[in-house]
């Protein structure tokens, strides 16, 4: 396949008019068939990469049930996320433990949909005073031993697991996480910024929903924020929902960070593509209107996003984000933070050939090319 005329990302320079070519499942120096794509018109980006989110068109992933995975990453794939990493819930560890199998017999299967590229452990080792819309009764201490447990039920594809380094034993979990191919993010936490620098200096390198559920950033107390920015290996996540974040901080973040660590995630539900209503999540149940999802009885606590990835994207862009780094905050830059940048996240030689063509006025979707196939 060649896809030609169209403006393609590029990771140095932003976006450079260039033809993209596929040989099978890689892109490659030239087409290996006479499939031309015709992307006047286009931005030409990666397939975007989603390492933090729940479910959507009313699936969960922590429900664990074939179908439903399956589900999930149909209707990912329809919006442009190629590659998924969805997060399970504070659960016991049975349930926990079935989430694990069932991502590992999913990945076997190769059934179709967006590839899922292994699991986010968001629970259970997180503190009950910033547990948010996470079920208190399954709270956990950081546990080496019970992760490794998951780790195999996993069948090695865990790939990220969040933690609130103020609990016991937080230092010792994030070197265990690391020897076992695990990245370890901070969130979910009441830590000042001692605490959390001592997390990162320990090997945690990512930062969960930065802002939301955790202590604000203060001139006197910078907290878990000031501790990640000064840890260059630290990436940071965002909600871009228009909801968990204003504008101008999203702005300000990436000014902050720089493009180069900043990700994008959804952290979108189960009624993400789904009508308003009221839905179950992590034991609990939530309401959704419009683009606000909360705790059922309390409006104030949020409980995720109901948009997805690429909405978050163009979310993003509406909020002064160029489009090159917003693109890049879903693409790359989530894949170099759980491992998987040797392969996806870029347009280059070699890579997954996995791509979405944007229409450069509005960012809709024009096409998305999935290994080397159109979708």
């Amino acid at each position: 396949m060649r896809i030609t005329n169209g403006q393609v990302f590029d990771l140095e320079q932003g976006f450079v008019g260039r033809d993209v070519f596929t040989d099978g499942a890689l892109i490659s120096e030239s087409s290996g068939d006479g499939e031309v794509l015709d992307a006047k018109g286009c931005y030409v980006i990666p397939g975007l990469v989603d390492v933090h989110f729940h479910g959507c068109v009313g699936e969960d992933f922590s429900d664990a049930t074939p179908d439903g995975l399956q589900k999930i990453a149909d209707y990912e794939l329809s919006q442009g996320v190629t590659y998924i990493c969805p997060a399970g819930m504070t659960l016991p560890e049975d349930q926990l433990t079935a989430i694990c199998k069932t991502t590992a017999a999913h990945r076997k299967k190769n059934a179709g949909g967006a590839e899922v590229v292994g699991a986010h452990l968001e629970g259970p080792f997180l503190c009950m005073a910033k547990k948010g819309a996470q079920n208190g009764d399954y709270l956990h201490d950081p546990d080496a031993a019970m992760l490794k447990r998951l780790q195999e039920a996993a069948e090695g594809c865990v790939r990220l697991v969040t933690l609130a380094p103020e609990q016991p034993g937080s230092v010792e979990f994030i070197k265990a996480a690391k020897e076992m191919g695990i990245h370890v993010s901070v969130g979910h936490t009441v830590a000042n910024y001692d605490t959390a620098r001592a997390a990162f200096e320990a090997g945690a390198d990512h930062a969960t929903h930065l802002y939301n559920a955790m202590p604000p950033l203060a001139h006197r107390d910078p907290g878990v924020i000031g501790a990640a920015w000064e840890v260059p290996a630290v990436m940071p996540e965002l909600i871009c929902d228009g909801i968990h974040i204003h504008p101008a901080v999203v702005r300000l973040t990436f000014g902050l960070f720089g493009k180069e660590r900043m990700i994008i995630i959804s952290d979108s539900l189960r009624a993400t593509g789904m009508p308003d209503g009221e839905y179950p999540f992590g034991g609990q149940m939530i309401e959704v209107h419009g683009n606000r999802a909360t705790i059922l009885g309390h409006p104030e606590t949020l409980a995720g996003s109901v948009t997805s990835l690429m909405g978050c994207l163009r979310q993003a862009v509406s909020f002064g984000i160029p489009v090159a780094d917003a693109v890049r905050a879903c693409t790359y830059n989530p894949a170099k933070s759980i491992g998987i940048e040797d392969r996806v996240g870029t347009l280059d030689v070699g890579k997954e050939a996995s791509a979405v063509l944007l229409d450069e006025q509005d960012l809709s979707i024009k096409a998305i090319v999935f290994k080397g196939k159109p979708v």
